[in-house]
């Protein structure tokens, strides 16, 4: 049997050669503007103080925060033109790290260049030198090993954060890391770190040869450390090559119920002979505006999702309206296709440890608001910001002594621990009665149903062989089997992958 850094260990050459794509083409485009950028601020110290401040602000910004916000730019700058402009992926990834990268290629060239002893450029001159031939052959060697320490720098900064790529639907070694932590498959996150040091060790390593290389004339191993980097990256795109396969994107938020559904639609496309790919950690607004934009074709979302985030309704009205609503919705405003409910309901669920909820005499949120300034309340990523909680602000007054945004995974650990004492819990997850906690009744109805529909691109509604894959999943998921395979992934023991919950789900399903 293999072992589970092993399994894990499988995938990563797909990944590795994506991650070594995405930042090669970010250094790339970060030497092709900083370079001459770096030229003209050492002639001009106005532009450089313009340019290196520029540069030094972008590094502010936190790298997960930037490539978020490439998103909508980009989105909205789709839209402005009439489509046409990849907002998920690859571009948005590419831009941000590239501006990651400017700063240590820009300040090590204009301190290079600004270094030169002047009495040398006199001297060019004096010979009768062209200002290319200056650059060329004087200051360009001169300035080299400096401007080389800041590319090795770029190149592993770059490296780096392409991990966080993931987040806006770039495949990279992130994958591996996000994922692992959201089902606290740690084989999974050790591989991905693993890879992703080896490979910014790797290509400091031949960064450092062409650097010696230059600084004592030895070109042939310049070269040769220039040659092994270019045939890496020749590699990496292997796996972009035509197969002969139709190949689709099956998009998932970043917890495990998502990776568990986005594996068993891949295994049912994958059997009517589609190549498939997966795009998975992605945020609730940017999957829904990726499967409208094309960038994936398929993916799972819930009811209440679509109807609070994206149509603003905050109106709550039953469960099957609000399926047949956002059906009509879809359709109309974007062309998207709502194949149908899965069969289960996904839905958010204030919950606490049992016995504190027994010992409180709380077992609706009106029972809570009395007991909320006393207590912690521990939510996911995204819950303090999304509508719902809003509406269930609105019908109950709640005002917890502190909140606190958890991944998922860890939001559960925080109330078993005792750190938060409520959780924004969700209604399928199969920790709820593991962990005896005791969810909280909404007589007021301020939460909508969630239940878990399967939406296509449209690109493929009229798709009869896509189509006939996967709308035998519709209505066939019972929520009593969607908890357990949510459960094999979450427990602490004897934890199962996604892709083993999603064929135990699948063979399930067919009894």
């Amino acid at each position: 049997m293999n072992s589970p850094f092993l399994d894990a260990m499988a995938r990563v050459p797909d990944l590795l050669a994506a991650h070594l794509l995405l930042a090669a083409s970010a250094l790339v485009l970060g030497l092709v503007i900083s370079l001459p950028l770096a030229i003209w601020s050492a002639r001009r110290p106005l532009v450089a103080r313009a340019a290196l401040g520029f540069a030094s602000l972008v590094q502010t910004i936190p790298s997960l925060a930037l490539l978020a916000l490439f998103y909508p730019l980009l989105l909205s700058l789709s839209a402005l033109v009439g489509g046409g402009i990849p907002a998920l992926g690859f571009l948005p990834s590419l831009l941000a790290l590239t501006l990651y990268a400017l700063l240590p290629i820009l300040r090590n060239g204009v301190t290079g260049l600004t270094s030169i002893d002047p009495a040398v450029i006199e001297a060019a001159d004096g010979v009768g030198m062209t200002a290319w031939q200056k650059l060329l052959l004087v200051e360009a060697p001169l300035v080299s090993p400096v401007l080389m320490a800041g590319i090795r720098t770029a190149a592993v900064w770059t490296i780096g954060a392409a991990t966080l790529s993931t987040t806006v639907g770039q495949p990279s070694l992130g994958d591996m890391i996000f994922a692992g932590l959201q089902t606290q498959n740690w084989a999974l996150v050790l591989a991905g770190c693993l890879t992703a040091a080896t490979l910014a060790l790797v290509v400091d390593a031949l960064l450092g040869v062409v650097e010696h290389g230059i600084a004592h004339r030895k070109r042939v191993r310049a070269f040769v450390a220039l040659g092994v980097l270019g045939v890496g990256i020749l590699a990496a795109l292997t796996p972009m090559l035509p197969t002969g396969q139709k190949s689709v994107v099956v998009g998932a938020k970043g917890f495990s119920e998502q990776y568990i559904l986005a594996r068993l639609i891949g295994h049912r496309l994958e059997r009517a002979g589609y190549r498939v790919t997966y795009r998975e950690g992605l945020g609730s607004a940017v999957v829904f505006g990726a499967l409208v934009s094309g960038d994936i074709d398929v993916y799972v979302d819930y009811s209440g999702t679509i109807w609070t985030n994206e149509m603003k309704r905050k109106d709550v009205p039953p469960r099957a309206a609000i399926v047949q609503g956002i059906a009509a919705w879809g359709q109309k405003a974007h062309g998207i296709t709502m194949l149908g409910a899965l069969g289960f309901e996904n839905a958010y669920a204030f919950a606490m440890r049992g016995e504190q909820a027994k010992k409180l005499g709380i077992a609706t949120l009106d029972d809570l608001v009395a007991q909320a300034p006393a207590l912690t309340f521990g939510s996911d990523l995204e819950f303090l910001e999304r509508p719902e909680w809003a509406a269930v602000k609105r019908a109950y007054p709640l005002s917890f002594k502190s909140a606190q945004a958890y991944n998922p995974t860890f939001m559960y650990r925080a109330i078993d621990s005792g750190r938060a004492d409520v959780i924004s819990a969700f209604s399928s997850d199969g920790r709820i009665a593991a962990q005896k906690l005791t969810v909280l009744a909404d007589p007021k109805g301020a939460i909508p149903g969630y239940d878990a529909i399967l939406l296509v691109d449209p690109a493929h509604a009229r798709d009869d062989r896509f189509l006939n894959a996967v709308r035998p999943l519709v209505g066939h998921i019972p929520v009593a089997l969607m908890r357990e395979a949510n459960y094999m992934v979450d427990r602490d023991t004897n934890k199962a992958s996604p892709e083993e919950a999603a064929k135990w789900l699948e063979a399930r399903m067919a009894r």
